[in-house]
């Protein structure tokens, strides 16, 4: 073999091993191109005066209210104040939610003593008793904590019920063959195949959440992303008005993706859900 030969097949067997260049790919941009679209479309309306400013105010308008608020240090306050009740709501009402989800689809004897005062409670709109919570609660934290929690509980329940009580009998029975006990059963065979569920129920929950607690802290509240809004209203703030939507909107859309990540990580041996 010539020095010419061996030299070539070295130039090639370099260029083989060379990783190929990573491919420019505008995929991950799909999701983002309707609310771009949506914003452009808002901009050009706004600035030729076919909106009005007192109807909604121009993209640019809501950018320097965000950018006044922020540096006023209320805004970095009412996000964390309406975090923390929103939490505080997702804590009590998903933890209930998600034992009584449990203990029904476990025991028949607990859906027949639950199940249907639940159904009752459920179909009653938690937002129409805010009249009655103000009665019970006033109008301080209590009454937020209890609406959220109220109707972030259903959810939670509902889903995992039906979580429990569809995952597949053959495992069960399995495990039952291989002389598990059972909470060992439970806790390897009966939650894990309830946790798909679990997670549907925690996103709609989520959804939920945010809703209820916009209209709880209409409440002659002094505090919170509700409260900028109110008060906003009041003196015909429309951009602060339309940040506080959109804020509402980035946080529900925080807590899903912060959800959906944790669905793929607690359901990574699940082949519906591999990458």
């Amino acid at each position: 073999m010539t020095a010419f030969d061996i030299a070539t097949t070295r130039i090639a067997r370099r260029v083989k091993s060379r990783r190929p260049l990573p491919r420019l790919s505008f995929r991950g941009l799909i999701p983002y191109a309707l609310p771009l679209s949506v914003l452009v479309v808002w901009q050009a309306l706004a600035s030729f005066g076919v909106i009005s400013d007192r109807v909604m105010p121009a993209p640019t308008a809501v950018v320097t209210a965000f950018w006044d608020q922020l540096l006023s240090g209320d805004l970095i306050r009412d996000i964390g104040i309406s975090t923390a009740r929103a939490l505080g709501g997702l804590v009590v009402g998903g933890l209930l939610g998600l034992a009584l989800g449990i203990a029904n689809g476990v025991s028949r004897l607990s859906e027949e003593v639950t199940d249907t005062t639940l159904q009752m409670l459920r179909t009653i709109p938690h937002l129409a008793m805010i009249p009655l919570v103000i009665l019970w609660f006033g109008i301080g934290e209590e009454s937020k904590l209890f609406l959220t929690s109220l109707g972030v509980l259903f959810p939670v329940y509902l889903n995992t019920f039906h979580g429990v009580r569809n995952v597949d009998r053959g495992l069960i029975e399995m495990g039952r063959i291989y002389g598990m006990s059972r909470w060992t059963l439970f806790r390897k065979v009966v939650f894990p195949g309830a946790l798909p569920s679990i997670f549907v129920g925690l996103r709609y929950a989520l959804g939920i959440m945010w809703l209820t607690l916009i209209v709880s802290e209409s409440i002659a509240t002094s505090s919170g992303i509700g409260h900028m809004a109110n008060e906003a209203r009041e003196f015909m703030m429309t951009d602060v008005v339309v940040l506080s939507l959109l804020i509402y909107a980035a946080l529900g859309k925080l807590a899903d993706v912060i959800a959906r990540a944790l669905e793929r990580r607690a359901l990574a041996w699940n082949p519906a859900y591999a990458r």
